[in-house]
């Protein structure tokens, strides 16, 4: 059975406390709904969607494979959650930045206010920042990240290892751009949304991840001593 409620948030706060009948609510959607729902619901939820997404431009970084990847990430599709918001780069690499945004030269607008930090574009426009170090760009990770996906470009095999076991996502990627994040990517079929939330489903999610179960138990009398 399917029935389209009013687009307002009186009718999506019914929804919200359906207690009973109501067993999972997905929103799917801007930051503005995701809060709503996480705030008001009083039935499950899996937070998905809201992806502020970073590629770090490793000192020990390729600069053929980054502009490929900045491309990518950003111009696929720059109104999905797995779309670049901010791109870092390690000082020592400054020399190369004209170069890496030269594919989105004249389609991309350059932020560098740093009171724009954090923003979800999904638009032409893509934040750029100059870290000092690998621990720089991971602290601004995740003061500023939605646990959604990261990517780092880097021959360093250390530093990639690093960068992977500290940052907190969903997605965390080594010279590959973010655009991956996706179910049928993922081998899982038909995409449902991806959750930023860290117990239960966690990243791109499809019908196995919305599954439950039951135990069934079958005896002969057998009780427990």
């Amino acid at each position: 059975m399917l029935t389209l409620l009013p687009p307002t948030h009186e009718a999506t706060a019914e929804l919200l406390g359906a207690v009973g009948y109501v067993d999972l609510c997905i929103p799917r959607g801007g930051r503005k709904l995701i809060d709503f729902v996480r705030d008001n619901a009083r039935v499950p939820v899996i937070e998905t969607g809201a992806g502020v997404v970073h590629a770090y431009f490793d000192k020990d970084g390729d600069l053929e494979m980054g502009k490929r990847i900045v491309r990518n990430a950003k111009m696929r599709r720059v109104s999905v959650c797995n779309a670049l918001d901010c791109l870092l780069v390690h000082r020592d690499r400054v020399q190369d930045i004209p170069a890496l945004l030269e594919p989105l030269e004249g389609k991309v607008e350059i932020i560098t206010d740093e009171a724009q930090m954090g923003t979800e574009w999904m638009d032409y426009k893509l934040s750029l920042k100059v870290v000092d170090s690998l621990d720089e760009a991971l602290a601004h990770i995740a003061r500023y990240g939605s646990g959604h996906s990261e990517c780092i470009i880097t021959e360093n095999e250390a530093t990639a290892r690093r960068f992977q076991q500290m940052v907190d996502a969903a997605c965390v990627y080594v010279n590959a751009p973010t655009s991956f994040t996706d179910g049928a990517q993922f081998g899982l079929g038909a995409e449902i949304g991806i959750s930023t939330q860290k117990l239960g489903p966690r990243g791109p999610m499809a019908l196995e991840e919305m599954t439950t179960y039951k135990w069934l138990i079958n005896g002969k009398g057998q009780i427990r001593e």
